[in-house]
């Protein structure tokens, strides 16, 4: 009974989410179109109607892709529950690797992780060669593509494979409380992950050079050492080698912190703009937004543990999701793939935390620094990255993480008249 009714719930979630996707991204297309012809009148002046134009394509030819990657996805994540992929993937180790459950366990949680993965390959590759080729933003050669590629799973499996065993030997030895165990490991991990991750990780995809410009750089040392923030340096990254995108932002945890530039937004702003941006990033350091949702994340992996310690011991979470037999790997890679359907509707929740975290960071920026600038700053970013300027209000609450271009700049304003 418990087993149908999962299954129920599932499958109506997954429809019901994936309908919502599609539908949003109509919405949001229609809305964009709509407005396609006319700059909004915050932007009168300042951003053409060609560049306003060009935003509107691109953001409607993203959304067109996302929409079709959404059911793809669907239909992947039915194919392995349901409808008896993840089941056939086991039977298929048991064969190869029957007296080995932690290691049979991680090559099918592997095998499903990269089967889910492989699925978003090609739409990537699509959003590059054509959709960022077509507007002028992508700098990628394929080599360097498919060269990313490799390097992301070999990053990811020698990251994943010991927290992965580490998870498994905790499941299977560590008694009913593995999971409290194991999100202490989790948690541990993540912070490290944190610290080593601007030193060791980030350069094998990218260049990191000292900022070389002296004024600019004694300048944004000023509003560091003003703002109470300790970096291990300014850093500029060669983002230009893969994309006309520009941004800045902070990285690390602890004295491994350091502030980042993107080669692109240093040719684009003045250094009024780039310490106003600056400021805007240290808002988020002085609020404690990091630390906050790095604290929100630790808080939802333990209730996500805690809720798998005791799925675990269910049949009909196994049978429920297309699974006959009881394992703890199997039990992980079931809630792996099958939560993020039962927390897609609180997607809103989450993004209206982030847009409320950034309009605490612009408020700080507008005093630490000249808020006309940050308003220079980011209708040069809105043009320069094609972003549209007239979302559609439901998408944008369901999906973006920062406030609309026109409430920001509206908010911005008040602070230079």
């Amino acid at each position: 009974m418990m087993a149908s009714t999962l299954t129920f719930t599932f499958v109506t979630l997954l429809v019901l989410t994936t309908f919502i996707r599609i539908w949003l991204g109509l919405r949001h297309v229609a809305h964009v179109q709509k407005h396609r012809q006319q700059v909004p009148t915050a932007f009168n002046g300042s951003i053409s109607l060609e560049a306003h134009q060009k935003a509107a394509d691109y953001s409607s030819a993203k959304t067109r892709l996302v929409m079709v990657e959404a059911s793809a996805q669907a239909v992947l994540l039915a194919a392995l529950t349901i409808g008896g992929g993840l089941q056939w993937i086991d039977e298929l180790w048991r064969n190869l690797s029957p007296n080995h459950e932690i290691i049979r366990g991680a090559f099918v949680i592997c095998s499903a992780m990269l089967v889910s993965a492989l699925i978003d390959v090609p739409f990537e590759y699509y959003k590059t060669f054509v959709v960022d080729e077509k507007f002028g933003f992508n700098k990628m050669t394929r080599a360097m593509f498919f060269s990313d590629l490799v390097k992301q799973s070999a990053v990811g499996i020698a990251l994943g494979a010991p927290i992965l065993f580490a998870a498994l030997w905790l499941m299977q030895g560590a008694g009913q409380y593995w999971w409290l165990y194991l999100w202490m490991v989790w948690s541990v991990f993540n912070l490290v992950m944190l610290a080593v991750y601007p030193t060791f990780i980030a350069p094998i995809f990218n260049k990191f050079s000292p900022l070389k410009d002296d004024a600019l750089k004694q300048r944004i040392e000023a509003l560091l050492t003003k703002c109470g923030f300790k970096s291990q340096g300014l850093f500029v990254m060669d983002g230009s080698t893969r994309s006309s995108h520009g941004n800045a932002y902070f990285t690390g945890f602890g004295t491994s912190k350091r502030v980042v530039f993107f080669d692109t937004l240093l040719d684009r702003l003045n250094a009024d703009e780039i310490e106003a941006v600056l400021a805007h990033e240290l808002g988020h350091f002085k609020h404690h937004h990091v630390i906050k949702r790095i604290a929100l994340m630790f808080f939802v992996s333990f209730l996500g543990l805690a809720l798998l310690g005791w799925l675990i011991n269910q049949p009909w979470f196994y049978s429920g999701l297309g699974v006959t037999e009881m394992s703890n790997y199997m039990a992980l890679t079931l809630f792996l793939l099958a939560s993020p359907v039962f927390l897609f509707l609180l997607r809103p929740i989450m993004a209206n935390y982030s847009r409320k975290n950034e309009f605490e960071a612009d408020d700080y920026a507008a005093k630490h620094a000249d808020a006309k600038y940050l308003v220079q700053a980011l209708v040069k970013l809105y043009r320069d990255n094609a972003s549209t300027l007239t979302p559609d209000p439901l998408h944008s609450a369901f999906y973006d993480s920062h406030p609309p271009a026109s409430i920001r700049i509206s908010k911005l304003a008040a602070y230079t008249v």
